[in-house]
């Protein structure tokens, strides 16, 4: 499955590389192309190849919705046990795809690919993308070295079962672990560009940051929110603390000694003092009682259940 913005220039020889890939593994296949509502002349070029090979289908975005969403497209449509996801320009090898399968094949649920020899750019993409990997692999605690490559294959029935968006397709594999999904790895080939110019940037650096911390509550949290929001309501409480503890040990019990600290007199900085160990209260007490408020909605929804079912389900596999 491949999602398409803009790579008219690559799609027939891309196409090429899939069937001679697939072919030679005497299988059923098929090539899902997913398009991103691309301005160039890629869905006509998607159209040609579906009207010369029967393995290919076409599907049709109206607007341009992002990467994740045209996974998420893809792996609705999929039709196979297996489903297998890589770019569209030219840099993942789909001769690596039979290696990959076959790694599934010991036992995993994903394998995921390791462009440990990248052919882009060390400031603007090999140095962000290491250091975002490190951060992914501490915050999940799942060490995958290269969440940001698209050749991936996963079993169908895992896929299918999870919603995504935003950017979340980088973090499919550490949203899997969280069920208990057992992952790989395997060095994969990557190529330098042909055609066309990188789709992706710095800005998408705080989308990924942002998105990081809902997955970090979806693979950790899911089923104990209030472990969650009780971590970020204690760290409120320790705040708390710490000004109060200033409080006491700056200001002066005896009302008559007013001098000036500073540029603000001491009246001032017990305002500023109460005020502040108040506003912390509060948000201590919100973030509590927003993680009682999480584990009514998990116990209402049967996720408990669920979770349990399913890692009983992995365990008979």
């Amino acid at each position: 499955m491949v999602p398409i913005f803009n790579e008219e220039e690559s799609l027939a020889i891309l196409h090429g590389e899939i069937a001679a890939a697939l072919g030679s593994m005497e299988v059923p296949w098929e090539v899902i192309y997913v398009d991103d509502c691309s301005r160039d002349h890629s869905l006509r070029v998607m159209l040609e190849l579906r009207r010369s090979d029967a393995h290919v289908r076409v599907v049709k975005f109206r607007r341009n919705y992002g990467q994740t969403a045209a996974l998420s497209a893809g792996f609705d449509q999929a039709a196979g046990e297996l489903v297998v996801t890589l770019d569209g320009d030219l840099q993942n090898d789909p001769a690596d795809i039979p290696a990959m399968v076959a790694k599934l094949e010991e036992g995993y649920d994903i394998v995921a690919g390791w462009r440990r020899r990248r052919e882009d750019g060390f400031f603007l993409r090999r140095l962000p993308s290491r250091i975002a990997n490190r951060l992914i692999a501490w915050v999940t605690d799942v060490p995958i070295h290269d969440t940001g490559c698209t050749l991936k294959v996963f079993r169908s029935e895992l896929v299918k079962s999870m919603s995504i968006y935003a950017e979340q397709h980088r973090f499919l594999p550490a949203m899997s672990a969280g069920s208990g999904a057992r992952i790989a790895e395997l060095v994969v080939n990557h190529r330098p560009r042909r055609y066309g110019q990188s789709k992706y940037g710095l800005g998408r650096a705080t989308r990924v940051l942002l998105d990081l911390f809902s997955i970090k509550l979806i693979v950790h949290f899911s089923q104990r929110p209030l472990h969650y929001f009780g971590m970020i309501s204690l760290s409120f409480l320790a705040v708390g603390m710490f000004f109060a503890a200033v409080g006491l040990i700056s200001l002066d019990p005896d009302p008559e000694a007013q001098t000036a600290v500073g540029p603000i007199a001491i009246n001032d900085l017990e305002l500023v003092l109460v005020s502040s160990v108040t506003l912390v209260f509060i948000l201590m007490v919100f973030f509590a009682l927003l993680g009682l408020l999480g584990e009514l909605a998990v116990k209402a929804s049967g996720m408990h259940r669920r979770g349990t079912l399913s890692r009983i389900l992995n365990e008979l596999h």
